[in-house]
C-alpha cells in the first residue's frame, strides 16, 4: 500500500546543502560520524513520523505520499520549502555593553540566545555586533535522500513511535513502555527509567507529554483521550543466606 496523509511511518534520511555538498542532518550513525556532525546522546536509527503532521520540512512531506515500503527516493528541497529564505530584518545590530552586562565576550560564529530566539554572531566591530536570526539554513537549497523503512499498522507501536520522536532518550528501551489502545483511550505507562530523567526539566516533560498525546488523538481517529500512568511499584528486597556448612572440617592432630 502506498503512503497517504496521515499514516505512521518510519524514515530514514540524510539530508545536505547542495551548494556545498556538506550533510546537516541524518538519523544514520555512521555518516553522522564519518561527517562529523554526530552528537552525544542522540538516538540514532530510522524514526516514526506522522504523514502530514508537521514533523518534516514541508517538501518532504509531500514527497513521501505515494511511496511504499522500502522505497528510497532522492528529492531536492527549495528554500521556500525548506527552511524560507533569508530575511535581512533578522540581522540585528548589539551594542558591546549588551554583552558585557551579561559577562559574555562576543566571538564571530559565537551562538546565542535572546528572547527565546536562537543567533549566530557573525562580525564583531568595536561597539557593535551583528547577530544572525535566521536559520542557519535559511536560503539554501538542500538535498534530501530518504527510505520509507515501514508503514506502520498496530496502534501500540504507532504510540510507541511518538514516544520516541518527542522524547528521545538513549537510556530508554521502547519495548519496555507498556502501551493499551482500546475503548477510545490510549494508556501509556512509559519505560521505568523515564522517572529518573535528570536532563529534563518538568516543563520539558509536560510538552513531550502534550505532543506525543496531540499526535495520537488527531491521527487516530478511535482515540480520543490519552492517559500517562506513573507506577510506582515496591521492590521485594532479597537477602543472600550466608551457606553455613551441615558439619565443621575436624581439626587435625598434629
Amino acid at each position: 500500500m502506498p503512503v497517504k496523509k496521515g499514516d505512521f511511518i518510519r524514515l530514514d534520511y540524510t539530508g545536505k546543502i547542495q551548494e556545498t555538498n556538506k550533510v546537516f542532518d541524518t538519523t544514520n550513525q555512521e555518516i553522522a560520524e564519518k561527517d562529523e556532525i554526530s552528537t552525544e546522546g542522540k538516538v540514532y536509527g530510522a524514526i516514526s513520523i506522522v504523514v502530514g503532521g508537521g514533523h518534516l520540512l514541508p517538501g518532504l512531506d509531500e514527497v513521501l505520499e505515494g511511496m511504499e515500503a522500502g522505497e528510497e527516493k532522492t528529492v531536492e528541497i527549495s528554500p521556500e520549502n525548506g527552511f524560507g529564505e533569508r530575511n535581512p530584518q533578522l540581522l540585528q545590530m548589539v551594542p558591546m555593553r549588551e554583552f558585557k552586562k551579561q559577562g559574555i565576550k562576543p566571538q564571530v560564529g559565537m551562538t546565542i540566545t535572546s528572547e527565546g530566539t536562537t543567533g549566530i554572531i557573525r562580525t564583531v566591530s568595536g561597539g557593535r555586533i551583528t547577530v544572525d536570526f535566521n536559520h542557519e539554513l535559511a536560503g539554501k537549497n538542500l538535498e534530501y535522500h530518504v527510505k520509507v523503512e515501514e508503514i506502520i499498522e498496530d496502534d501500540a507501536e504507532k504510540v510507541k513511535g511518538m514516544i520516541q520522536l518527542h522524547y528521545p532518550n538513549p537510556n530508554l528501551d521502547p519495548e519496555k513502555h507498556e502501551v493499551t489502545v482500546e475503548d477510545g483511550k490510549a494508556v501509556i505507562c512509559m519505560d521505568e527509567m523515564a522517572k529518573f530523567d535528570q536532563q529534563k526539566s518538568y516543563m520539558d516533560i509536560t510538552l513531550a507529554r502534550f505532543r506525543i498525546a496531540r499526535d495520537i488523538y488527531e491521527n487516530l481517529d478511535h482515540v480520543s483521550k490519552v492517559e500517562f500512568v506513573d507506577v510506582f511499584e515496591k521492590k521485594e528486597e532479597t537477602t543472600e543466606e550466608e551457606e553455613v556448612p551441615e558439619k565443621l572440617p575436624e581439626e587435625k592432630e598434629e
